[in-house]
């Protein structure tokens, strides 16, 4: 007998969540040496993680029978003290996606509803139909920013969480200041705006969202330590709120929800400033390559705040098939009903290089 009649219903309606394709299933699928696999579907840092966060872990390795700091205090200490707040608006977890189920876990239930724009995360609507709740979808502008003035409108009594994605993920674009003080300032307070800064170090400029937190609105501000920092492989991910936010967070968390080898790989990496200024460096000098070849193949793409760049190939599933068979491993854009394009991430000089043969080549068949 299946229990699938007893499964909870929002389980039942949930589509996983699908990431990008793995080298180790294209190498073996492809009959070739991992290595020889390149990876740019991830969005993941191509200079891989800081040495001083990898030689941290290797240390922390000895002790990984003992359970972590259930607080995490060293790393929400250090975090505290670079972005000028109190250690009790800070909240740590395993990457910012446990920090947006822990947002969702504490607002929203059944009848209560979730504001986001079409294209951002796509663990937003996940997350509503795992607490029972309401996704509601506003449309991006014809430039695929956030449309914050629309998003504004779809408020009702009953909505709990807005989700600002900023850079937004698939397509990279920014909110700018001005139309984040505008929007902010209207935002009712029965509502909690959780700024989604997963991309925020490659963009230029920085709007300043912390300055909605010290005003003691009802924000959260989220960042991961997987993209500039380069550790998505250890997950970890950090909060900044108010207190009273902050500790409606950790009351949701789970014990020991940061690993010893995260906490510890996350405040090396911290400490190393540099790394995180060469890989944003990496990042723009490589993608003002793919914005050249785009236009001169005639081939239209977003411009990207983020370490990505989405682009329209005209045929996203066979572009994707046509580089994958060649050992480049890009995103279609299916999930988000763009079949006509992929996402590519910027990798080192070397990756972009074999994928823009790749490209071009399978653009022209």
């Amino acid at each position: 007998m299946s229990i699938l009649p007893y499964v909870h219903n929002y389980v039942q309606e949930i589509q996983a969540y699908k990431p990008g394709k793995p080298i180790s299933e294209t190498a073996r699928e492809l009959h070739m040496k991992p290595e020889d696999i390149v990876k740019l579907a991830s969005n993941e840092n191509p200079l891989g993680a800081s040495p001083r966060a990898v030689q941290a872990m290797q240390l922390a390795a000895q002790d990984v029978n003992l359970y972590p700091d259930g607080a995490s205090y060293e790393l929400r200490t250090k975090i505290a003290q670079i972005f000028g707040v109190d250690f009790e608006q800070t909240v740590v977890g395993s990457g910012s996606s446990e920090l947006i189920e822990l947002v969702c876990h504490t607002c929203l239930g059944p009848g209560a509803e979730l504001v986001a724009a079409r294209y951002s995360f796509t663990m937003y609507p996940l997350m509503c139909k795992l607490f029972g709740a309401e996704f509601v979808e506003v449309e991006n502008k014809p430039d695929w920013t956030h449309d914050l003035q629309a998003m504004l409108r779809a408020i009702t009594p009953r909505t709990r969480v807005v989700f600002v994605t900023n850079p937004t993920n698939p397509v990279g674009t920014m909110v700018q200041q001005g139309e984040l003080d505008d929007f902010m300032a209207e935002v009712p307070e029965h509502v909690m705006v959780a700024f989604d800064e997963a991309y925020i170090h490659f963009a230029d400029p920085q709007p300043d969202t912390l300055r909605y937190v010290r005003a003691g609105k009802n924000v959260v501000v989220l960042r991961t330590f997987s993209k500039a920092y380069g550790l998505a492989g250890v997950r970890a991910g950090f909060a900044i709120t108010t207190s009273e936010i902050a500790g409606m967070l950790h009351k949701v968390r789970s014990p020991f929800n940061m690993s010893n080898l995260a906490q510890t790989a996350a405040l090396a990496a911290l400490d190393d400033e540099q790394h995180v200024l060469n890989s944003v460096s990496l990042v723009r000098a490589e993608m003002r390559r793919y914005e050249e070849a785009f236009q001169t193949w005639g081939v239209p793409f977003v411009p990207s705040q983020g370490n990505f760049v989405l682009v329209n190939v005209g045929n996203g599933q066979r572009i994707f098939h046509e580089c994958l068979k060649r050992g480049v491993i890009l995103r279609p854009m299916d999930g988000y009903g763009l079949h006509e394009y992929v996402r590519i991430t910027i990798g080192t000089p070397e990756q972009n290089d074999r994928c823009l043969r790749v490209l071009q080549a399978a653009l022209e068949r």
